[in-house]
């Protein structure tokens, strides 16, 4: 299932009115970039459960040239069981991850965020995924992303939970939990169980 028509629409719209914004100089055009700023704000409010003031300030806060943001989610196994946190925002399990920060690279990025939303400590190990959000079955999402997903070893620490998220489990293939389709997919999950004995892998991307 791809993402909804409307969405990409309103996800290119804003991209063309952000560059707009960031190199016209003519009075005129950055008005006309502010309208379709505008215009793509009130798509995202029409076909969504968002309020256009909200739209409007994710909307009004993006500057520079538009470019996809980057989610990067660590695929951690113990045994034949794989990491999963849940998320306080929806009550449901995804693998530990979120937008990368700026200054750290991918790796650091999902240890980072291993050790901040489960409490355990990794080392990375090779990257599983590189995918584009909206060729995937995830929820509707303001943003263009990238989904990065880095294999870790896990090597020590304890369960432990965090302003994100409220448990901290390891799941088998065959028993996993509710998930937060905002953040992952069953097919995704299943990919990564697929890649776990394997010594060589062809990294999934697109």
């Amino acid at each position: 299932m791809m993402s909804l028509k409307w969405l990409e629409w309103a996800q290119q719209i804003q991209a063309i009115s952000q560059s707009g914004l960031a190199y016209s100089k003519d009075v005129y055009d950055i008005e006309r970039f502010k309208e379709l700023r505008e215009l793509s704000a009130e798509i995202v409010t029409e076909y969504s459960n968002k309020n256009l003031d909200e739209v409007k300030r994710i909307f009004i806060n993006e500057e520079g040239y538009q470019t996809p943001k980057v989610d990067v989610r660590a695929v951690v196994f113990k045994e034949d069981k794989i990491l999963m946190v849940k998320e306080k925002s929806d009550n449901r399990w995804t693998l530990p991850g979120g937008w990368a920060d700026i200054g750290i690279s991918p790796s650091q990025n999902a240890v980072k965020e291993v050790e901040e939303e489960s409490g355990y400590i990794v080392k990375p190990k090779r990257v599983l995924a590189v995918l584009d959000r909206n060729m995937h079955p995830h929820t509707p999402n303001i943003y263009h992303s990238y989904k990065l997903f880095i294999e870790c070893e896990l090597i020590g620490g304890a369960p432990k939970t965090s302003v994100e998220t409220s448990d901290v489990g390891f799941f088998s293939r065959d028993s996993l939990p509710t998930l937060s389709i905002e953040r992952i997919t069953e097919a995704q999950l299943q990919w990564a169980f697929d890649c776990r004995k394997k010594e060589n892998i062809e990294v999934l991307f697109d």
